[in-house]
């Protein structure tokens, strides 16, 4: 008869200490460090926003970010911006010389 009641006890134990650690886990994910910079991404009235990004090696990354409308390809790497580039301008096709008769 003890035994069966060490045992429920053990089950008990268990099953509350589950749930602590599910608890801590929710809790974690609602109001962890995370949930700032979601807070804070939630605004839609920010200026710059990352479209994408993409890791070259372990130290650099390529970034594209979007300022106002108008997007830019940043270079990063060793924790400093390494290059700052421009859209690229339209091109002006001129077009090529007609080739003139042989007669």
């Amino acid at each position: 008869m003890i035994d069966i009641i060490e045992f429920i006890r053990a089950l008990a134990a268990l099953a509350v200490t589950l749930g602590l650690i599910g608890l801590a886990a929710w809790a974690m994910r609602k109001y962890g460090p995370d949930a700032i910079g979601r807070a804070i991404a939630a605004r839609q009235d920010r200026r710059l926003r990352i479209v994408e990004s993409l890791a070259l090696d372990p130290t650099r990354r390529l970034v594209i970010v979007n300022l106002d409308g108008e997007e830019r390809l940043v270079l990063l790497g060793d924790g400093k911006l390494l290059d700052w580039i421009p859209q690229p301008r339209p091109v002006v096709e001129v077009p090529a010389p007609t080739p003139e008769p042989v007669a």
